[in-house]
This record gives C-alpha cells, structure tokens and sequence, in this order.
C-alpha cells in the first residue's frame, strides 16, 4: 500500500521531484525487501566521477539532457575546483595554437563563444583583455607567420599580425619585432565557473558527494534470496571506504587520476599520467600596472611545453610564468610534496624515460630556473625589459596532468575507455581531456554527452 501511494504521488509531480521521489522508493524497497540484511545504498541512473569543470560541465549537460534520470557527482576533496580547475592560469584561450581540423581547433573556439554567453548568462565577470604572441627574435618570424595562418585556419575572430609601434599601443611596456593580437582571448576564475556549473547541476536536482574518494567499480553479485527490482536496475557498485552507491553507468573525469580510474575497470595503465608542477611568479601590486593582458611567447615546437608569460587575472594581480618541472607527487604543489610511490611509477615508466632523454637540456634549464629566481626573471624580460628581480615575488604552482604514451609522446587528444567485461560495458573514461579543458569545457561536455548517449543508449 505505502508504494502504491508513493507511486501516485510520483505520478503527479514534476521532473525533478519526481527523480527524487524514485530514488526513495528504491531505497524504501530494497530496505523493506532486505530488512536487517544490508545498509541502505544511494541509488542514480548515472554516476561521473570528479568535480573538476570537465565532470561538473558533463554532469550539468547529461541532466540538461536527460531531466528523468538521476545523477550524481563524486568528489574526492570536501569542496570542488581544489587542483587543475582551480589552479590554473585563468585565460579564456581563443584557439590558435591547435592543428587545424583537430578536436582540440573546433572545442576551443566553440568553448570560447559557449564561455562568454554562459558568462554573461550567469554574471560572473571577465574581462576581454586580449593576448599578444610575441616573436623577439628574428628566427621566430616565421614560426610566427605560420601561427598567424594556423589561426586563421581555425576561424579564431578578428586574428591580426601587429609590429613593434602597434605592440606599444596595446602593450606599452612590451617589446617585439612583431605579435599576433588576438582581441577576444579573457579572463575569468575558471573556479567559480566550476561552482556555477555545480549549482546548475544541482538546481536541476543533480546530487554532489563531497569526499568520496573512488577505490572501486564492482558488479552487484545477484542473491538468490534477496535480488530485488532495484538490484537488477542498479547493478554497479561504486565504493570509497564504507561508502557505497549504486548505479546503471557511469563517467569518470578524474584528472590527475584518470589513468588510475581506468584501470580499475580492467582497462590498460597507458596511456600515464605524469604530474608536472607549474611554478609561478606575481608581480607585486605596485607594479600590476606593467601589463594590461596577456602576453605569450611564439611556441617553439622542438620543446614540449609553451614557455613562460604574462597573465593577468580577475582579481588584479599578475602571474609570471610557468615552469615546468616534474611533481613528487601527482598533487604536489611544493618540492617538499613527496609520494615516493607517485614518484617512482613516473621514474619508472618507459614513457617518461624517453621524454626525459629527448629533452634533457630543456629539462635542466626549467630546473633551475624553478631554482633560481633571477633566471626566470631573465626570460620575461624578453618582452618587458624594464622587469626586475624586485617587481616579483613567487606565486603559486599547478599541477599539470600530462598524459604520456610509451613513445614519450605528450597525448595531445582526447581518450575515451572502458574496460573489459559486464563492468566495461557501464563505464566511459575521459583518459585525457588535453588543454584548454576550461575554456573548452561546455563544448567538450557536448561531446562527452553525445559519447555517453551513444554508448550507453540513452
């Protein structure tokens, strides 16, 4: 009698209620059918695990899409945006450094315009404060010219070559023989984008489970005395600790910890994920005022990284940087921060060890550079000659998760995976979610719904 009526009041209610109420009879089922036999498990359609802006982003358009289902985030940490999302440089990126044609061309200038009408949407504030890539030596000219067409290519807006007077316009403390302008390139806390696209989320009646931290993905073994409805509807079990919920499918976004997500589904450890820390400096306040957007070099394609520059960030300040040196730890924002495990298994991985050979001298000069202030200093002033060692102050470091192949390859795409088994067929891995993952969260959530609809029919 008492689900009859719980039934009927389903019946009458909206959407969202109506998902909430369907989770309570399921727990009122399994609980009356298995009294005293088991604890009660939280019950959704889909589970994404990871609370950073690709997980929040993919969860927001999964129930935006799916308003009937039930879903719910897992987050290791108690809050959300605590590493990449909310350790990052903060840029609106516009799309002109990726090969044209490529997946990463097409998210990063759709993301850019879904970024500023979700922005504007929402009234988190941002600032339009453009981007100059800046060539100050002659053998940069060309590869300068060949991103000027690459941009183009990409249908990156209002792309424009500027010399050394217009540079001065725009930048009146930078020197360059010439730049590409790129207006439409912003600003924003992707952190609070992060916790906007959670309280969408969960307005839509989306559940976020804060300090649950994944160690498991099992089948539900069926009882012949206690298989239920629900156990049948519900047959993944996610655990962490004492913590359980079940679940029809699920998505992990789990950053620097994708590649361990993945193979707990039985799926191959490569490609890696390799932390490497990003060390910036700031500016002191007094001198915030030496920029007034961002200023980047002309990417040299012979080193793996993009080289240090000048951002500007919401708040006022101005970071200077970053390296790119190798992490202790996968969540190791200090070189005191060290897992000798996390430590060893980068080490050792064949993946890395090639890297490493490759670019042994540009390895060392990032190093010590993370060592010495002066050296780091010594590089912006390539633009801004008038920095000096007295205008900085070190600032804070991010940790990058590089996925690597066993070539020592950097993964530049993305990477979906499964696993093996009854298990396999319930889960999608997004591996590797390259930058800019932030600017191109929206869009890349658009594909990864497309992704989970197609594989998961939904």
């Amino acid at each position: 009698m008492l689900c009859n009526r719980i039934w009927s009041s389903i019946l009458r209610t909206n959407s969202i209620k109506r998902r909430n109420l369907t989770k309570k009879l399921n727990l009122f089922r399994d609980f009356s059918q298995n009294s005293g036999t088991r604890a009660i498990e939280p019950q959704y359609d889909v589970v994404i695990v990871g609370g950073g802006i690709v997980g929040m982003a993919t969860a927001r358009e999964l129930i935006m899409r799916h308003p009937q289902l039930t879903f719910v985030v897992l987050e290791k940490e108690d809050r959300l945006a605590v590493h990449q999302s909310g350790k990052n440089s903060g840029v609106i990126h516009a799309g002109i450094y990726y090969a044209p044609g490529s997946l990463k061309a097409k998210l990063c200038v759709e993301g850019l315009e879904k970024s500023y009408k979700y922005l504007d949407e929402h009234n988190i504030p941002y600032k339009r404060c453009g981007k100059l890539i800046v060539a100050t030596i002659p053998e940069e000219l060309p590869r300068l010219h060949a991103l000027f067409e690459r941009g183009q290519k990409n249908n990156v807006r209002d792309l424009k070559m500027v010399g050394p007077e217009e540079i001065r316009e725009i930048e009146p403390n930078c020197i360059g023989l010439k730049a590409l302008w790129s207006p439409h390139t912003g600003i924003v806390d992707w952190g609070e984008v992060n916790h906007s696209y959670s309280k969408d989320f969960r307005l839509r009646g989306g559940d976020v489970y804060l300090q649950f931290e994944v160690c498991g993905f099992h089948m539900v073994p069926e009882s012949q005395r206690f298989t239920t409805f629900s156990q049948k509807q519900f047959p993944v079990r996610v655990t962490s600790g004492k913590q359980t919920v079940r679940c029809r499918y699920i998505v992990t976004c789990g950053g620097l910890y994708s590649d361990k997500l993945a193979e707990l589904s039985g799926c191959r450890s490569e490609p890696k994920i390799v932390p490497f820390r990003g060390e910036y400096l700031l500016l002191t306040p007094e001198k915030s005022s030496l920029v007034q957007g961002n200023i980047y070099p002309v990417p040299d394609p012979r080193f793996p990284f993009l080289g240090v520059h000048f951002t500007p960030r919401i708040d006022g300040s101005v970071w200077l940087g970053p390296n790119a040196v190798l992490a202790f730890k996968r969540e190791g924002y200090k070189p005191t921060d060290i897992n000798l495990s996390d430590l060893c298994e980068s080490l050792k991985y064949r993946g890395f060890q090639k890297l490493a050979i490759q670019h042994l001298g540009y390895g060392l000069k990032e190093i010590y550079r993370s060592i010495n202030l002066k050296a780091q200093v010594k590089e912006l002033q390539k633009f801004v000659p008038s920095l000096t060692v007295a205008d900085v102050t070190r600032g804070p470091t991010g940790v990058r998760a590089q996925a690597l192949d066993k070539n020592g390859n950097l993964v530049d795409d993305f990477v979906f995976d499964s696993g093996s088994g009854d298990l396999g067929e319930r889960i999608l891995h997004v591996r590797n979610a390259p930058s800019p993952g932030a600017t191109s969260s929206l869009a890349i959530a658009r594909m990864v719904a497309d992704k989970v609809e197609q594989t998961f029919f939904l």
